[in-house]
């Protein structure tokens, strides 16, 4: 069995390392990448401080460049008897470099560590997101632009109100989500902060150059303070957590419309007959699955950030392995999210959409306020006006003109559809994903 990186000379408990390792191994493949990145970045700086010969740190970085492609490829594996993925490396630089391999750790504490393997793999995990919803949105303007002319009833308590569109109706998602990628945008900014050197929540005697490792891991700055670097985790998780909720509350709400308008009593869309499933007895069914689950997958994602509250609630400052299991709840949904965000995307790009909806005699009332305003603007007053019409409702009589004229801005006649996607563009271009890559390709000898 492979020693810990904190053993010494008493041999631990079989149960206690059971229970204490937990999940743990299995987490720390999603970081194993983001932990030779962070550990490149680290050595470099320990060259530039004479705690690494030029020599040594070369040939570190041979061998960390050549771990960092296996991981890269789905290949890195925490070995049987293996902590983590700080141990996984150490053990295999050792293995091809000898006593050199165990001198990365300097400076450096496990705490820091999974510190910025965290902001590393959020950062990278995050522009997965933000790409998503980014096709997403494109989707929904596309189809906002399509059907803008098309007429639907419009809602209040699940009563048919209001004239209505599709253009309406494709485009509110669509501005929803560049509201969610401003929370995810801010999400970024937070964890866009290098916590390494922090050390095991207190610093180092060690003269650490932390500027030269947030420039070399293309961070915007760094966590200034080392009590605070510890600190943030778990908040970092939460407040992303938070942003990821936000983007699947939107998710939720359209897969629930889309369920609804898609069932037979109300039949506003169709759709597509590859994106859902029969029924074992029923030959006619054709069930939206996709979006049923999309709605479920969503609500456990709205959840996560009070898993993670609950998880992180009350610590005093410093570390505490209470934080692991924070791992376990958050790493996984960036990858739950991402993939709704896709099939999402495919299903309201496939639409068929009801284009004689309000042909349907049921929904004439939801004309009572265009004739309302009508009178109104031929100098009824209001009330007066609201109960003439009320009245020609009860009696039966009521006949709707079905030509209406919504001209102010977001409304059927104006959806804004330009000015959305100026604002949601203005987001996306505030990322600067492009820093980041050019600092890794620089590590990686790829430029």
């Amino acid at each position: 069995m492979a020693q810990k990186l904190w053993e010494k000379s008493v041999q631990v408990d079989a149960g206690v390392e059971r229970f204490t390792v937990g999940r743990d191994r299995e987490m720390d493949l999603y970081l194993a990448p983001y932990d030779i990145l962070g550990s490149m970045a680290h050595i470099t700086m320990l060259e530039s401080i004479g705690l690494l010969t030029e020599e040594e740190l070369a040939s570190l970085l041979r061998e960390l460049r050549a771990i960092y492609e296996i991981a890269e490829r789905g290949d890195f594996v925490i070995e049987e008897g293996v902590e983590d993925v700080h141990s996984q490396v150490e053990l295999m630089l050792t293995r091809r470099l000898g006593d050199v391999g165990k001198k990365i750790h300097s400076g450096r504490s496990r705490n820091d560590q999974v510190l910025v393997d965290l902001k590393l793999f959020i950062r990278a995990a995050l522009q997965r997101i933000v790409k998503s919803v980014h096709a997403l949105f494109g989707t929904l303007i596309a189809q906002s632009e399509k059907y803008k002319a098309v007429l639907m009833p419009g809602y209040t308590h699940l009563q048919v109100a209001m004239p209505s569109s599709f253009g309406l109706w494709f485009g509110a998602y669509a501005e929803s989500l560049a509201d969610d990628l401003t929370v995810l945008q801010a999400a970024y900014r937070v964890c866009n902060r290098n916590p390494l050197g922090s050390a095991a929540g207190y610093g180092s005697s060690f003269p650490l150059d932390r500027a030269m490792t947030t420039r070399l891991l293309g961070f915007d700055s760094m966590n200034y303070n080392v009590v605070y670097a510890q600190m943030g985790r778990g908040k970092t998780e939460r407040i992303v957590a938070a942003a990821l909720a936000s983007v699947a509350a939107t998710l939720s709400k359209l897969a629930f419309d889309a369920c609804l308008f898609n069932s037979q009593n109300f039949g506003f869309i169709k759709l597509p007959d590859i994106y859902t499933t029969g029924s074992s007895i029923m030959p006619h069914k054709k069930n939206p699955d996709v979006f049923e689950l999309t709605r479920a997958k969503c609500n456990k994602i709205q959840a996560l950030p009070y898993q993670i509250t609950l998880i992180a609630n009350n610590l005093p400052s410093g570390y505490f392995r209470d934080l692991q299991i924070i791992k376990e709840v958050f790493l996984p949904a960036f990858d739950e999210l991402d993939d709704c965000l896709h099939m999402v995307e495919q299903m309201m790009k496939g639409i068929a959409v009801n284009e004689h909806i309000l042909d349907d005699k049921r929904y004439d009332p939801i004309f009572s306020v265009e004739e309302v305003n009508r009178l109104t603007l031929a100098g009824v007053p209001f009330r007066d006006a609201y109960k003439q019409v009320g009245l020609r409702i009860e009696a039966g009589d009521f006949v709707p003109d079905k030509k209406i004229c919504h001209t102010h801005e977001g409304s059927i006649g104006n959806l804004c559809n330009r000015e959305i996607e100026a604002m949601e563009n203005e987001c996306i271009e505030s990322f600067d994903f492009g820093k980041v890559q050019a600092a890794f390709d620089a590590l990686l000898g790829r430029r």
